[in-house]
């Protein structure tokens, strides 16, 4: 089976592009010739990887906007005769989901996020309108699709409603990680990453992994910094993540705490896996989320969580796995972090308990075998047609 992904971009930090990245070497292993084009050129990219995956890499890369990007996609297609197109994130389901329609090749669609909701309507990044006409524009392009995937069945549930798609044509995926790629959470990784980051072994430190956009709650995690402060003096805040829209405003919040010292902020960063291990307790204080690949490797890494109690984040996280508290509550977020810090042995219980549910639901190679089936039940939709 021959499979052309388009996605927006390569960009290392993305949660879509990183989780492709894992996907690849394990679809190609599986048997499928696999080819992945981008739109927009990134500074940081997965190319490199994928190509040593085995993965075809191709630059759609051009001037003209929306159509001289579906035109670039269709030429594409022609020229790669994929059996399937697979789009991800929105302008590749544009230029995908159209270019693949004109040449009579079938298309699926992954659904990564939730979107045109409350949320993102009343987010000070987006203007309403625009919100409006992308969701418009979505559901008229979603009708070339033969199915689509879902990262949570959350993702599928809102989507299906949001884009007017029988719920019936949403397969749920969750997206997967390599247990011995990520390996095993140690004393001596612990110490080598403080040691870099300048950091000792007695400080608690705090991890947030996310650009840095309204989306992902960095301002509620910085307005729960002071308590925090208060009862830890030497606690480090760590924000990973490329710079983005909320850039300044988060520079402005942590100077109003007046505890800049106490907070590093990390830009992109491609060893994610080892500030987690270098981390006491992951913050994921999203006011909205498809998933969320962060949570995957703290599972993994056996790393304790304190996230937003999202309807994405409880189906992959249970009170006995995590602490779950409501999003946007800077006050809940300090007590929920303060009791990780705290009561450690608690903290290990609910570690131990997400590893063994890592294991169970979210390796890369399960993720792998059941995508490798939705295209086959896509081939198989396209045939009855």
């Amino acid at each position: 089976m021959r499979v052309l992904t388009i996605i927006d971009s390569l960009d290392a930090s993305g949660g879509a592009e990183r989780s492709l990245a894992a996907l690849a070497p394990e679809l190609v292993s599986a048997g499928i010739d696999l080819h992945v084009a981008y739109l927009r050129d990134r500074p940081r990219s997965i190319a490199e990887q994928l190509v040593d995956s085995g993965a075809a890499v191709h630059s759609l890369v051009g001037r003209g906007g929306r159509a001289s990007d579906t035109l670039r996609t269709a030429k594409l297609v022609r020229a790669v005769r994929p059996d399937l197109v697979h789009t991800t994130l929105f302008e590749a389901d544009q230029a995908g989901r159209i270019g693949a329609r004109a040449t009579g090749r079938p298309v699926v669609t992954s659904l990564v996020n939730v979107a045109y909701g409350t949320d993102q309507s009343t987010s000070p990044d987006l203007a309403r309108w625009k919100v409006r006409a992308a969701q418009t524009t979505d559901a008229l392009t979603a009708r070339a699709a033969v199915r689509f995937h879902a990262i949570t069945a959350h993702v599928a549930d809102v989507m299906a409603a949001r884009l007017r798609i029988p719920r019936d044509r949403i397969d749920v995926i969750y997206r997967g990680r390599d247990p011995h790629q990520l390996g095993r959470r140690t004393a001596e990784r612990r110490a080598r990453i403080r040691r870099d980051l300048g950091l000792n072994d007695q400080q608690p430190v705090v991890l947030a992994v996310g650009r840095q956009e309204w989306q992902k709650g960095h301002d509620v995690l910085i307005a729960a910094l002071p308590e925090l402060a208060r009862r830890w003096p030497s606690l480090t805040l760590l924000i990973a993540g490329r710079p983005g829209r909320q850039s300044a405003d988060l520079e402005q919040a942590v100077a109003r705490t007046g505890l800049s010292d106490r907070v590093r902020v990390l830009g992109f960063r491609d060893d994610v896996a080892e500030l987690l291990c270098g981390a006491d307790v992951l913050a994921f204080p999203s006011r909205w989320e498809g998933l969320g690949s962060s949570l995957l490797e703290a599972m993994a890494l056996e790393i304790p969580i304190v996230a937003s109690g999202l309807p994405a984040v409880r189906e992959v996280l249970s009170p006995a796995e995590a602490r779950l508290v409501a999003p946007a509550e800077p006050d809940l977020l300090a007590a929920a972090i303060g009791e990780c810090l705290a009561d450690p042995t608690g903290a290990t219980r609910r570690t131990e308990a997400a590893r063994h549910r890592f294991l169970r639901e979210f390796t890369v190679q399960a993720s792998a075998s059941s995508m490798t089936a939705f295209y086959e039940r896509a081939l198989q939709a396209r045939r009855g047609q």
